[in-house]
Formats: structure tokens, sequence, C-alpha cells
């Protein structure tokens, strides 16, 4: 026996974009709720790209800030959303330990694992 495979329909990648997406980390023992929802193009954040003869460690510290800043705007998208469980903001985003904001950026932009979920 084969194992169906479940498919996305376009209407629910659609439907993503629109859906505040909630997951819960640990950091230091202790669980902490994030929210964010997915970006159209529209909502990206607009950055012009290094010049390629940028210094590879100042390039490396500009996509850092890419980075950082897309996860921003998507925490944004959610705490809009959803007002009432917003908990990280913008404004309180930079005075976070850094080890827990790369935990929370890794978890928002799928990067330790699947993130095509929402719940």
């Amino acid at each position: 026996m084969t194992e169906e495979k479940e498919m996305w329909t376009i209407e629910e990648l659609v439907g993503m974009t629109e859906t505040v997406q909630t997951k819960e980390t640990t950091w230091q023992g202790k669980n902490l709720s994030v929210q964010w929802c997915e970006l159209i193009e529209s909502e990206e954040p607009k950055l012009n790209l290094p010049s390629d003869d940028m210094p590879e460690e100042e390039q490396t510290e500009y996509y850092k800030k890419v980075a950082n800043e897309r996860v921003l705007c998507m925490i944004d998208k959610g705490n809009t959303k959803q007002p009432d469980t917003a908990n990280i903001t913008r404004e309180n985003w930079g005075s976070l330990p850094t080890t827990l904001r790369w935990n929370i950026a890794s978890l928002i932009l799928g990067t330790g694992s699947e993130n095509f979920t929402s719940g």
C-alpha cells in the first residue's frame, strides 16, 4: 500500500497569507508563543541588494538585516490581525536576547523544519 500525500490547493496557499500562524518555542526551559502571518510580494521589505564588490562580512551583515526585517514584517502582520494575542512586537524585538531572536526567526522562516502548517 502506498500512503496518499496530502496536497495543497491554491486557495489554501493564498489563505495562508491571511491566516495568523501560532507556534510555541522553548527557550531556557520555558515556552513562548509566537504569532505571525505569511507575506505577499507587496508586503515584503524593500531593500536594495548589496554590490558584488562589498566585502563578504558586510554582505553577511546586510542579509542578516534583511532576514530580521522580513521576520518583523511577518510578526507585525500577525499582530495587526490578532492584537489581543500579540506578545512580541517591533518595539520589544531589539530588547530580546539575541539567541531567542534567532530561535524565533528560524521558527518563522522555517529554517529548522517544515513551515507549511498553521496551528
